[in-house]
This record gives structure tokens, sequence and C-alpha cells, in this order.
């Protein structure tokens, strides 16, 4: 297959069409790529192909040369996809596995995408990915039974190669049967995928695809982009969100040799071909800033989100609270509290823009090319088929890639300047502009009767969202409401939020999974067994089981000075369950984690040493929330602006990780980049509590904060 030469580097991965798009401009599109099979999928009905479809999920090109290009809107951020999605077609459609190659997050050549969120890639787009690989085998062997006039039934196929089952002499490749032509065809009836019995790659560990291109420093970020006479953009910020400039003197700035001064509205910007001088220059611009007064800093944003909340939506119910209260012994009523979180990507916002007339190029490090696109049309009033978005390597996004603010900036400079344009934002930038996992308030009102059963379960949860918040403990009488989105609402919060890894569920799961242990400790019951009580879903028991069988849990009434913890939770359709134990310096407040053992349910497995790493990535990352990161702010003004106050998990954190996936291979697979990172708030939390007895509430549980508790027992 002869691909344009910027898509084919990068390990075969190449970099994204619009919506909507019609079959014409669609197949007009193509004409870069001319020759091979196009299988399409519609989020529509089928018949509608007729009438031009407005969307496209996924397509394949089978090409001239026996190569297979997977085009997706779906990006690269480490989790593995490329190799994940390339398994998935080698194995549907009956290719060499290094015979893929994956196009990315190129607005000009793949379909429409959301974005890549929420652990959806493998969840949502695999099996739309293997009916589309099925229907192109399927179509691919209606014509080879056609060209080597042999019945359907008497052909098979086998790394590209279709040939007469009783006589191998007689055959055609996928190449030799797409050579020079662009076939567009549909069957009438829709093949079914294969069983899993018949996959030989889906199913089985392999090394993600771009690992010798990381660890060799060859694959490119959008920082690693350089055009022609590209210039370096640093830009004016202010001092505080919310914050009304007031007076600009940028006179001094303009005197700097062969600098480029900007002031368009609001954006004032200092480009050189230099970034240092760029950065020179910046500094000297006057400039005066009326600050704002909200009085709200992160000890006062809890009572603030309480006040300001929306009224509430109900996630689920069953029973009457009246009559839950009315059977309680014992009730207990908790708040549990959250700050507000940063992403801190490896990789910050980073954008390259060239605009050539009423065109624009954009290069950025982002989740979410498709929106880039739109927005960059509005912001320079172009038409959006005029802006192609190309995403190289993202160096983590976290949710936090979603907002694309830099890559409007460097748009909008790019087309005043008339020449390329780099932003790429400083690590003070990064944590300024970045949209925080939302600070969040969870109130838990429970009782337990006279014989140790839950019967009472009002909840109710403030900004972090609904997820994880519904119940799969068995409790007669509950109520769980959610007031707020993560997204926020005008007034909630002072500056922006949005979606951090599981976004709610990791705030729900913490104020759920600390009840739960509250209660057990209470009647003197293990907090393992308490929860088997309390569980008939038989995939939460089966992860539960597994994991105590792997962490060789002894039952014990707690607190019992052990420091172990569990706490179960389901996110993205997958079961998990974890298990840690700690260690609590009491003088200090540190606390050590010394073992994690974490039990998945994801379905089907496409790639379970991907998984695996996913597991393992999600506990240490998790370590931070549950630990130390938190972002400090008054009046808008945020303190926490690099890893010098900000600080992430170490290595020297790290406790001995374990890592189980129960097979299920007969349901469809479930989402795995963030499923494990929920428990480790609860668990750790759970912990601590079994270690001192120390019952914490709010996340992070930093040590000045274990000490408080410590202090008051």
């Amino acid at each position: 297959m002869s691909l344009p030469k910027e898509t084919r580097d990068s390990n075969k991965r190449m970099p994204t069409a619009q919506m909507p798009v019609t079959r014409r401009q669609f197949l007009k599109r193509l004409g870069v790529l001319s020759g091979g099979l196009v299988v399409y999928i519609s989020f529509g009905d089928p018949e509608t192909w007729a009438q031009a479809p407005n969307d496209f999920n996924a397509f394949l090109k089978i090409g001239a040369d026996g190569r297979v290009a997977c085009f997706t809107g779906k990006v690269e951020i480490g989790q593995g996809a490329i190799t994940a999605i390339s398994q998935t077609i080698a194995d549907e459609l009956d290719v060499p596995y290094d015979s893929i190659d994956m196009v990315m997050g190129d607005t000009d050549l793949c379909p429409w995408d959301r974005g890549t969120h929420g652990s959806r890639t493998i969840r949502y787009f695999v099996p739309l990915l293997r009916d589309a690989a099925a229907e192109a085998r399927a179509v691919l062997i209606e014509l080879a039974s056609e060209n080597l006039k042999t019945p359907i039934s008497q052909l098979i196929v086998k790394d590209g190669v279709i040939h007469d089952k009783t006589k191998r002499e007689k055959q055609i490749t996928y190449a030799e049967l797409t050579k020079g032509k662009l076939i567009e065809k549909h069957l009438k009836k829709k093949p079914p995928i294969k069983a899993t019995a018949e996959l030989r790659l889906m199913g089985k560990s392999f090394l993600s695809r771009d690992t010798l291109e990381k660890v060799t420093g060859k694959a490119k970020y959008a920082g690693d982009i350089h055009l022609t006479g590209m210039l370096y953009a640093k830009i004016l910020r202010p001092p505080a969100h919310g914050a009304k400039l007031k007076r600009v003197d940028t006179s001094e700035a303009r005197k700097t040799r062969d600098v480029i001064v900007i002031e368009d509205k609001e954006l004032i910007s200092v480009l050189h071909k230099h970034p240092d001088e760029a950065e020179k220059a910046l500094e000297k611009i006057k400039v005066e800033y009326d600050l704002p007064d909200t009085k709200i800093d992160d000890q006062t944003i809890f009572k603030h989100l309480v006040d300001v909340a929306p009224e509430g939506s109900i996630v689920s119910q069953g029973g009457a609270l009246k009559m839950g209260k009315k059977q309680a012994t014992d009730v207990f009523a908790k708040r549990y509290l959250n700050s507000y979180v940063a992403h801190a990507s490896m990789e910050t916002h980073t954008t390259v823009a060239e605009v050539k007339r009423d065109k624009a190029t954009i290069w950025a490090s982002t989740q979410r090319p498709f929106g880039i696109k739109e927005e960059v049309a509005a912001a320079l009033g172009f038409n959006s088929e005029n802006v192609r978005v190309i995403t190289p390597f993202v160096g983590g996004g976290f949710g936090g890639k979603n907002f694309n603010q830099e890559a409007v900036e460097a748009a909008r400079l790019a087309k005043l300047a008339g020449k390329p344009v780099q932003v790429a934002w400083s690590r003070e930038e990064e944590f300024f502009y970045d949209s925080f996992r939302p600070a969040a308030v969870v109130t838990i009102t429970s009782g337990i009767d006279s014989a140790g059963s839950i019967v009472l379960w009002e909840y109710e949860v403030f900004f972090a969202g609904s997820d994880g918040s519904k119940q799969f403990y068995d409790i007669p009488h509950h109520k769980e409401v959610s007031r707020g989105h993560w997204r926020g609402s005008p007034g909630s919060h002072p500056f922006r939020t949005g979606p951090w890894r599981a976004p709610g569920n990791n705030t729900n799961t913490f104020a759920r999974e600390a009840q739960i242990d509250i209660m057990a400790s209470k009647i003197e019951i293990d907090p393992f067994q308490f929860r088997l009580t309390h569980l008939s879903d038989k995939k939460m028991r089966r992860v539960l089981n597994v994991a105590a069988d792997k962490f060789n849990w002894t039952p014990s009434k707690i607190p019992s000075g052990r420091g172990v913890g569990v706490a179960c939770s389901i996110r993205s359709g997958s079961y998990v369950a974890t298990m840690a134990k700690v260690e609590v310096d009491q003088k200090s407040g540190q606390v050590q984690v010394k073992r994690v053992v974490c039990v998945q349910d994801m379905g089907f497995s496409v790639n379970p040493e991907g998984a695996k790493l996913q597991m393992e990535g999600c506990i240490t990352m998790g370590l931070g929330y549950a630990l130390s990161e938190e972002i400090r702010f008054n009046n808008g003004k945020i303190f926490d602006l690099n890893f010098d106050t900000y600080e992430i998990p170490r290595f020297s954190w790290l406790p001995k990780i374990e890592t189980a996936i129960v097979e299920d291979k007969d349901s469809p697979p479930q989402g795995g980049g963030e499923p494990p990172i929920v428990c480790m708030g609860a668990v750790i939390a759970n912990a601590i509590f079994d270690a001192t007895g120390a019952r914490l509430y709010q996340l992070p549980m930093t040590p000045a904060r274990v000490k408080d508790v410590l202090a008051k027992i």
C-alpha cells in the first residue's frame, strides 16, 4: 500500500476527517491513498450507505502491497492501543501482525472521533473494528471465489493468502485482489466475527509496538516538530484566575532584535526563532492586573461547593430510607473530601501551527484532535475542512489533554505572524491552566441492624460526578444522589475542572469503601468478610476472593495493627478488588505502602501483558492522589506550579505490586486504562486505619493530616 510519507513514520503508526462528511467527500479525500479495499462502519443503519452517511466510525484499507492500514481518530497516549488494535485487525482479517499500519489522530485521513478517554478505545472501538475486519475478510473471500472460480466454502485464508483447501497451489493474495483498485462493497448479510477458540493473536501478550522508538528517543512528539522559519511563542499570563488586565506596555520588548510582539485582544505574545530569547523579551513587558477577591481557597472550597451545588439527580435507589432508618440500630453519618488534583503529565501541552492563506495544519499533543479542528476553525474564521490536525505521540494525558487552549493560541499567532509557531507550555503554565480533578464532597449516612446487616445507605456526592456512586452492595434501603458534575458549572469552581483518570470514581470509591470499613469496625467483623456478606454480584465476589487468596488475607477485626486494607469497585465495565499493606511512621505521619495486590475482571483481555502494565501504572499513579497530590490556592492564585511543591509518586514509594486478571474470554472486552486506580485512595485509607486506628476523611492523606488525626485518637 502506498501512503504519504508523513503518515508512514513512527513505527508504522500514523496519525485523523471531520464531522459530518459525505461519502463523496470521503472518497475524494482517499485520493491521496489510491488503490486498495476500503471497509466502512457507520453508526447509522447500513441501508443509509446509499444516501451517504454522516459519520464513519472506523475503516480499514488493504493496499496493493498487502499491508493493512487502520485509520482511527483514537490516539496513542502510552496505554498500548496501538498494539491491541493491531492484534485485533491481524487476527480477524487473517494477516501477519507486522503487516498492520496504524493511522491515528490525523483529521484529514481518519474518521471523526469524540476523543481518546474513558477507557473506551478497546471497550467500544475494538468490537466495531472486529466487525470491519470480518467484513473485509468476507469481501475478499467473495472476490477470490470469483477470481479463482472456486466455491467460497472451499476457500481458506492464512496470512493474507486465500487458497483452495483441496488444491493449495490454487491461490491468490489480498494484494493481488486489491492491486490498483478501490473497491467499495458491502455484503447483504453481516458476517460473524471469529469465535474465541479461533483467535490466534487476541488474548495473547504482546510487547508494545512503539517500545523501540520510545526507548531510543526516535518517537516524535509535538515538541519535536520543527518547520522552516518556525517561531517560538511566549505568552503573557495573568497571576491568578479571574485577574483582569489593567495596563500593558510592550515597548521595551519590541526593542529586542528579531522579536515579533503580537497583541490581539487578550492574547499578548512574544515570538522569536529561539525560545530563550522569546522568554527574555517577555520579561520586559510591563503589566498591571486587577486581582480577584473570591474569598475562596483550598480550605473554604468545600463549604462553597455544597452551598452552590445544583439540585441533585438520582443515580440509583431502592427500598425506603425511612424504613432503613427505622431498622438501623447503629447509624453512621460521615463526610469525605478530596482536594483539587493536577494531571501533571510528563509532556506539557504543546502545539505547532502553520497557517497558509485559508488553510491551517496543526501538530498537537491532544486526546481530542477533532475538538481542536473545530476550535481552531472557529478561532481563525476558517471552514473546518481547511483545518488539519495531526497527532504525534502524546506524552501522557489522563484526561488533561481534552482541553487544548495552546492549540488555539498557536493557530492565532501563526496566522498573525505569517510563520509557523510553536506554543509549548512551561511547567508553570501547565499547572496554572490545567483542568483539575475537581475538589468534591461526599456525605454518607449508613446504618446496620442488630444482626450486623447494612439496612440504610443515604449517599450524596457534590461535584465529583456519579461514576462509582451506584450501589453494588446488597442494601435494601438506599439512595444515591449526584449534585454537580466533574465538569463543574458556572460559579462552582474558581478555575477549570475536567476529567481526571476515571473521573469521579476515585472520589466515590474512597468514600464508599471507607464507610463500609467503618461499619465493619463497629461490629468487629473482618472487612473482607463483611463485604462478602453484602455481595451477591458474582463478578465482584470472584475478584474479591481471588484477591484474598493472592494476598493471603487472614480474617481479623479492625483495627488489627497489621496495616492491611481492602477495597473494591467497578469502572468502565471492569470489576476490581485491591488489597494493600502499609506502614505508618507515627512521629512523622509518613505512610509507606509496602504491598498492593490488584485483581481485575475486564472481560476478554486483548493483550493481557499490556493490561497488567496498565494495572501497575494505575496503582503507581494512585499513590499520588491518595498520599500527596493536591492544588493549594487562594483568590484564583495557584500556589503549586511545579514539582517542587506538587509531589507525585517517587520510585522510593513503590510497593511490591502483584496483579491478576480473572479470565472471562466469553465476555466482551471492558476498560483497562483506568479501573485499577479507583481503589487506591480507599484501600490505603483502610490500611492506615487498620495500622493505627486513625480514620482519614480527606484526600490526599498527607503526613500532616495523618499526624493531626493520630494526635486526636
